[in-house]
């Protein structure tokens, strides 16, 4: 368990890199209305917390409504969340939608069911935002999230490709940010205990042990063990980009490459 001071200096460093995530990649502006997504997880919490923060504290005006999809998985405890944002006076809404039932008809036991879960999640949540005149979409996202993918995609997707931290949605209609993205998810997970957040886990895709992520976190976890700071390192790469050094012709014209005239 951290001691207060370790708290207080993680509550600043969750502060910091959210702000500056969010200034870097212009993530809010004065008149949004920021739709959060609320999961129960100890990140959607902490980007709550961390935004309800700057709503009381920056100088941009926002509107927070924090949104729980209710999934109707078995045994979910619906009370948790209405209760936690009641309590805490935040403005909320609960949708509903049993892509459970959904899941488990269409995908074959033991075979991994993120990608149909989150693709209907995502649906239901775009057409709440619309519904309710959301500017921007939050999601918990945060840095080890962004590396692990960026090696997901590098492995079993054949791409360099990570998640942004901040996109257009494919029909155009919403604008998705990832304030956590400059965020670690030991400090997360420490702030998380400290603020005693009544976390609900993924009974659906949580039991799920041999994910190809969670292979992935492990051999990242397993290089941070021998050489630390790797992750820190890795991400930054992620910013530090060098298209001309890359094979891909529709990032660099290559074919335009001309060796320079020489004077005469």
């Amino acid at each position: 368990m951290e001691t207060t001071i370790e708290i207080t200096k993680i509550t600043k460093h969750l502060r910091r890199d959210t702000w500056n995530a969010i200034e870097e990649f212009n993530m809010l502006e004065n008149g949004d209305k920021v739709m959060v997504c609320l999961s129960g997880g100890k990140d959607s919490y902490t980007l709550l917390d961390v935004l309800l923060h700057f709503q009381n504290t920056a100088d941009i005006q926002f509107e927070i409504v924090a949104v729980n999809m209710d999934q109707k998985q078995p045994g979910f405890p619906e009370e948790v969340l209405p209760n936690y944002l009641k309590e805490n006076n935040i403005p909320y809404l609960i949708v509903e939608q049993d892509t459970y039932s959904v899941v488990k008809e269409k995908i074959p036991e033991g075979k991994t069911t993120c990608s149909l879960c989150s693709r209907m999640r995502r649906g239901k949540l775009y057409a709440t935002a619309t519904e309710i005149g959301a500017t921007k979409i939050a999601l918990g996202h945060h840095r080890n999230d962004i590396i692990e993918t960026f090696f997901l995609n590098l492995f079993f997707g054949g791409k360099l490709e990570a998640m942004p931290p901040k996109y257009k949605t494919d029909n155009g209609e919403h604008i998705v940010i990832r304030p956590l993205a400059y965020c670690k998810e030991d400090e997360i997970i420490a702030f998380a205990e400290a603020k005693q957040f009544p976390i609900i886990p993924c009974n659906l895709c949580g039991s799920q042990p041999k994910l190809q992520r969670q292979l992935v976190k492990q051999m990242i976890a397993e290089w941070e063990a021998t050489y630390p700071d790797r992750s820190a390192i890795i991400f930054n790469a992620l910013k530090n980009i060098s298209p001309s050094h890359l094979l891909d012709s529709k990032l660099f014209d290559f074919h335009g490459i001309k060796p320079t005239e020489q004077s005469h």
